[in-house]
């Protein structure tokens, strides 16, 4: 696979990142040509709950892309600095506007190739009402046995669900 860099300037002095194996066992990195600045291009994190209530989970609809109109649980990006598990029950209020509590880890969800690392929890319902928030044009609570498999986005949303199916058994 070719190594194509998504950033070409050093963010230190300015100068151009050209990419360098700096050890044959790890992948090639971006390094400055000026001030030999290496810039890591660390994965992003994101943090996700599967929020039972009722009996059922919640699902969204997203209606941004990447994915739009296929349905996601609640998550997002971790801001640099936040706990993963605060960063989990923010992302379900905004999305969803409800408290949660976190009931427990039940996976960690990487790929070859793609830059986000997926952490999800398995959360109960606390308060508030359910709303769609604004990357959703819809919510709905649906029993395991009928969540649309073939209509969700991203692997992680795949599999987190396929455990999570397989931990109710």
């Amino acid at each position: 696979m070719d190594f194509q860099p998504e950033f070409h300037f050093c963010p230190v002095c300015g100068g151009e990142l050209r990419s360098l194996v700096l050890k044959e066992t790890e992948p090639a990195r971006l390094v400055c040509g000026s001030c030999e600045f290496v810039f890591y291009q660390d994965p992003k994190v994101a943090a996700c709950s599967i929020v039972e209530q009722d009996h059922r989970i919640v699902l969204l609809q997203r209606s941004i892309n990447p994915q739009k109109g296929k349905w996601v649980i609640p998550g997002g990006f971790v801001d640099r600095g936040e706990e993963v598990i605060k960063a989990a029950l923010r992302e379900t209020e905004e999305e969803c506007g409800i408290k949660t509590r976190i009931k427990h880890l039940l996976g960690v969800y990487s790929y070859p190739g793609r830059p986000v690392v997926v952490v999800v929890y398995v959360a109960e319902h606390l308060s508030g009402e359910l709303i769609v928030g604004d990357e959703s044009m819809a919510m709905k609570l649906v029993s395991p046995e009928a969540i649309p498999w073939e209509e969700l986005a991203f692997p992680s949303t795949v599999d987190a669900l396929k455990d999570y199916v397989a931990h109710l058994r």
